[in-house]
């Protein structure tokens, strides 16, 4: 695994970090892109990974993008239009694509500021949890762009429509109780407790049959776009699937014989 991101695998959790602390943890760069969803596409292939962690090292959790690279000719500023539009396709905006795409679930462990396309990461994950010393802004503005990574979808489905508007004009800072309030992370938790919390958190998950969480990720993300018919016709068909596998016979014969059931993702 890159050195961009640190790779840790305990019981079929996967905690990767963002490793860049002394630039807090950039994420537009392509090698860091490229290590990224390496990273990700492989926990996703890997059934016995049961949860993802997504966290920075540091103090921050991800400042966004490289502001360097947005000077003129900088790598994500050409010269010529049509080559930076390019450069936003087969860059940052493999992330916002990929994390929809993906049936692991993935928790984001937000340990300091996420700014930026470091917020709109943090809005790719399925559950976010933060820190005290967590800050949030979708600070496009303040640099006179705006959000190229997906962040118009993502921030409106993840706290509502004014609330994503105030943070995307304004371009204002949030702290971690700020974020609780409008739904932008669901727990706050001391900064010193945020790991063990997202731990346990994935471990909670991952004691459950991974094919019917991994199939009740899929259904909650194609909920947000699809018809009611839509998601009932997919529903039905995934569950067709899930009452096939080994692990609901299992749980099924645990509840009735008053059992902890013993699941083998099979």
């Amino acid at each position: 695994m890159s050195g961009l991101i640190l790779h840790d695998e305990t019981d079929g959790v996967v905690t990767l970090t963002l490793n860049q602390p002394d630039q807090r943890n950039p994420i537009s760069d392509p090698p860091t892109i490229d290590a990224l969803v390496a990273a990700i596409e492989a926990a996703d292939r890997d059934l016995a990974v049961r949860v993802v962690i997504l966290t920075g090292a540091g103090k921050a959790f991800s400042t966004g993008g490289n502001i360097a690279a947005m000077k003129p000719g900088g790598g994500l500023n050409d010269s010529l239009g049509a080559n930076t539009r390019r450069n936003y396709r087969n860059g940052i905006q493999r992330l916002p694509l990929l994390f929809e795409a993906i049936e692991v679930p993935v928790i984001a462990a937000v340990n300091g500021p996420a700014i930026g396309a470091g917020c709109d990461l943090a809005c790719m994950c399925d559950i976010r949890i933060a820190g005290e010393s967590a800050k949030f802004a979708e600070s496009f503005v303040k640099l006179g762009i705006v959000p190229g990574d997906g962040g118009a979808w993502l921030l409106p489905r993840v706290v509502g429509f004014s609330r994503a508007s105030e943070m995307a004009f304004t371009g204002d800072l949030l702290n971690a109780a700020e974020a609780l309030a409008c739904g932008l992370v669901s727990r706050v938790v001391p900064d010193e407790r945020l790991m063990d919390e997202a731990r346990g958190l994935a471990q909670r998950i991952a004691a459950n049959p991974p094919h019917a969480v991994r199939m009740t990720k899929r259904l909650l993300r194609e909920g947000r776009t699809a018809s009611l018919a839509g998601i009932l016709e997919t529903s039905a068909a995934a569950q067709a699937l899930c009452h096939g596998t080994d692990d609901h016979r299992e749980a099924v014969a645990a509840f009735l014989e008053k059992r902890q059931p013993r699941f083998i993702g099979q």
